[in-house]
């Protein structure tokens, strides 16, 4: 019996406790199946949802059950990155262990993702904090170790003196870290590095197969590997060394008026040997903004090393200064400085009065004293290669220094290997044994994994396992002499690298990875945030192919996610949604208030989802009231004695061949759209039209039944991906069998779509001057005697002749007159 007010919590409840008890959701492998993998980026176990994480998850959920129902096998598995910085700035805050804190976590968010009622298979959940996860990615370590794929060096970095760890330059935020806004420093500590290099092509490269991602993250990715052709210069200094620098453009090799080197360059540490001035300069530059977009911007600032170099093309003397807008880390830590055709070497030219020389011809009059000309241009003043475009200069000038062995062609890359090492506790502990005979010896197989101490005690930001000489005493697996355990933890993206690649065999004790990965990989549609466009998805690309070429992966799928939706931030007041603006809304209580169908349906209405949304009290109204007014139009025809009835065709009026025709255009058009836009606010706007039309539908026969069942079920189908616990309540109320979800998807009947008659619009000499209606089979000239005989047509054609007609097959007709 079919309650009469729309209950979200009975029919939520009812829903979620039948999908549960038959394990619809479990993904199983079938072979004669075409299966779908579709994935969302998994969240931090932080302790409660946000609107962005139920927007996220949403989407993913209305891809997987469409695709079901297009009678793909699907996965969708979920888990937990739950390893980092904020378990264990918690434990620090509540006197908590990072291990106990983290589950409590899971086990309160994994309720609230249920209560969502997302297709989930929680029989493949994973926290990548526990040693079942995290031993397979040590082994996989060992293996690059002992392949020379990672090694160890002391490298500069940024380092937080409060959380007492390495950042990487994009969690320096206005030279402040960015979780707890200590002043950042530079240092020199020894580091774990991943050959990502090794890969930069390849990764460069195989952008191009991904034609399902956006244009704007395929950019974003080739920008950060940064491929580019240029020139390696030698400028001889007085010892009879080189400074070598990277360009790529040697055609402006004849302005350079001085070199500059890092503040940590070696020629900058000999200079402060003897100059106080140059070593205050140093320690400044020790607490300097390292994002690229911020060293942009940021006041530049050098000393004079008093020294110079010999330019390997005039023989003339260059100053060398440092600037702190050169990095160590990229390139050799030099680069020749253009000033007249560089905005940021012109800025330092003008602070510091350095020679402004141009060597480039200027479309237009330039003002040298206000600005760089960094557009290429013919050289001038440039000896024999004096008239020369771009090209022809760059291969004149490289093959003139090869000869003289002072320069060679050379692709370099903005892409830096990967630092792996982070000096916190709450990670995976880095499998390495140092051993002061044998050196940094991997740890052997029957040992990992190397487990992470739970039971501790945050007494401060120095982590536990550093003081621990429980952990850390051990023997060397190589000689047998006393040794000790690596302290350093993975940075967290190690862990989120390849969880994608785990759901598909989470089980497996034996291995990183079974058969299994073979059937279910690549990752069809994978879901997330645009935040994560550049590192989360080049480390999971780089990941790919390690274990690709590590036998666990099948050589065919080279990338691992085919398709990708990056969708938009969820608003509030014109601003992203955060805890730190006191702006965020807790998805719990609206659940509570309105089910959570009609939180669903709000986040896929309110906006495209590769768009921003804005949050709306009143668009969650608006959503809750729609799905009262679906259940009342079920209830209250069916308390007017309709019933679900077979379709009969042949007897259909005019208003039911109308409504036949909007349900098999909206089927059409809703097909499509979640196919190929992904556009999901258009198919419930689509369906609200639909459901406006059956609304005024009057029909009470047996016919008009046929057509108002066809409606309803096509409608429910369409709907319940998007809010499928009020879909499954009624779907068996409008005649369906079985479970809604297990229905296929509706198929447009092409013969629906014919009309009787069609609108054609009359132009006047291009103006329109009337609409007519005509037998949509009407040849050409039954269409423009109708046009002529249309009297609001008529008033235009008195006293004028008809020159010509020109008809628009099923648009318009323009009557041309003179």
């Amino acid at each position: 019996m079919m309650h009469e007010q729309y209950v979200p919590a009975q029919v939520e409840d009812q829903a979620q406790s039948l999908w549960a008890d038959r394990h619809v959701f479990r993904a199983v492998e079938d072979p004669t199946r075409e299966k779908f993998y579709c994935l969302s980026m998994f969240p931090y176990p932080s302790g409660r949802l946000h609107m962005g994480h139920v927007r996220n998850y949403t989407i993913g959920d209305v891809i997987a059950r469409y695709q079901r129902m297009r009678g793909k096998n699907v996965l969708q598995p979920m888990g937990w990155d739950a390893f980092g910085l904020p378990a264990e700035n918690a434990a620090l805050k509540n006197g908590d262990a990072p291990a106990r804190w983290t589950f409590e976590n899971i086990d309160y968010m994994r309720g609230q993702l249920q209560r969502l009622g997302l297709a989930y298979d929680w029989q493949r959940e994973l926290a990548t904090c526990t040693p079942e996860y995290y031993r397979w990615e040590q082994w996989l370590f060992t293996r690059l170790v002992r392949k020379g794929m990672a090694y160890k060096k002391t490298a500069v970095v940024n380092w937080d003196p409060v959380d007492m760890t390495v950042l990487a330059n994009e969690q320096v935020i206005d030279g402040r870290g960015w979780r707890s806004g200590a002043l950042v420093e530079r240092r020199e500590i020894p580091q774990w590095f991943i050959k990502i290099t090794n890969y930069a092509d390849e990764l460069i490269d195989d952008l191009n197969q991904l034609d399902g991602w956006p244009e704007q993250v395929r950019t974003m990715q080739a920008n950060w590997i940064g491929r580019s052709r240029g020139l390696q210069v030698d400028f001889a200094l007085p010892d009879g060394e080189n400074l070598t620098v990277f360009t790529t453009r040697p055609d402006t090799l004849y302005g350079v008026s001085y070199l500059a080197v890092a503040a940590e360059h070696p020629l900058t540490k000999q200079a402060a040997q003897t100059n106080p001035n140059i070593a205050a300069y140093i320690e400044r530059c020790r607490h300097h903004k390292v994002a690229e977009a911020e060293m942009a911007t940021m006041e530049k600032e050098g000393v004079d090393l008093g020294m110079t170099v010999t330019h390997p093309l005039t023989g003339e003397p260059i100053p060398v200064w440092s600037a702190n807008f050169v990095l160590m880390e990229y390139g050799t830590g030099a680069v020749m400085a253009v000033p007249a055709h560089d905005q940021r070497d012109f800025e330092f030219a003008k602070k510091y009065g350095l020679a402004i020389t141009p060597v480039l011809e200027s479309a237009e009059p330039h003002d040298y004293s206000a600005q760089a000309m960094t557009a290429k241009g013919k050289l001038f003043d440039s000896a024999e290669f004096s008239g020369m475009d771009f090209e022809t200069a760059f291969d004149a000038i490289a093959a003139h220094l090869e000869a003289k062995k002072q320069g060679q062609v050379q692709i370099n890359y903005r892409l830096r290997d990967w630092g792996v090492s982070r000096q916190r506790y709450w990670g995976c502990p880095i499998p390495i044994i140092n051993c002061p005979h044998c050196g940094a010896v991997p740890v052997p197989d029957d040992q990992l994994p190397v487990i992470l101490p739970t039971d501790v005690t945050m007494n401060g930001p120095q982590s536990p396992i550093k003081q621990s000489r429980e952990f850390i005493e051990t023997t060397c697996p190589e000689c047998g002499c006393a040794a000790e355990r690596e302290t350093d933890t993975f940075d967290t993206f190690f862990e989120s690298s390849w969880y994608y690649a785990r759901y598909t065999c989470p089980d497996f004790a034996q291995g990183m990875l079974d058969d299994r990965a073979d059937y279910w990989l690549p990752v069809d549609q994978y879901v997330g945030g645009v935040e994560h466009a550049v590192l989360h998805l080049l480390y999971a690309r780089f990941f790919h192919k390690l274990m690709r070429d590590e036998g666990l992966i099948a050589k065919d799928k080279p990338e691992p996610f085919t398709r990708l939706l990056t969708q938009g931030m969820v608003n509030k007041d014109g601003s992203k949604m955060s805890k730190s603006k006191g702006n965020t809304v807790d998805p719990q209580p609206l659940i509570e208030e309105y089910g959570a169908d009609t939180v669903r349906l709000f986040m896929m209405f309110a906006a495209p989802p590769d768009q921003g949304l804005e949050w709306s009290d009143a668009g969650v109204d608006g959503a809750h009231r729609f799905l009262k007014r679906l259940w009342r139009q079920v209830y209250d025809r069916k308390q007017a004695g309709w019933q679900p009835s077979t379709l009969l065709i042949e007897g259909l009026d005019d208003a039911g061949r109308a409504l036949r025709r909007k349900l098999h255009e909206t089927i059409a058009r809703v097909t499509d759209d979640v196919e190929k836009r992904q556009t999901f606010n258009t198919v419930i706007a689509a369906n609200m039209e639909l459901f406006n039309e059956l609304n005024r539908f009057e029909g009470s026969d047996q016919v008009a039944n046929g057509v108002i069942t066809e409606v309803l079920q096509s409608m429910i189908k369409m709907l319940s991906p998007i809010v499928p616990h009020i879909a499954h309540a009624l779907w068996s109320q409008v005649g369906g069998t079985g479970l809604v979800i297990d229905a296929p998807w509706p198929e447009v009947d092409a013969s629906a779509l014919v009309r009787d008659e069609i609108e054609l619009v009359v132009q006047v000499n291009g103006k329109l001057r009337g609409k007519i209606q005509v037998a949509a089979k009407a040849d050409k000239a039954m269409q423009e005697a109708a046009a002529i005989a249309n009297p609001d047509v008529q008033r235009y054609l008195d006293g004028v002749s008809i020159k010509k007609i020109i008809v628009v097959p099923g648009r318009l007709i323009n009557i041309v007159v003179g």
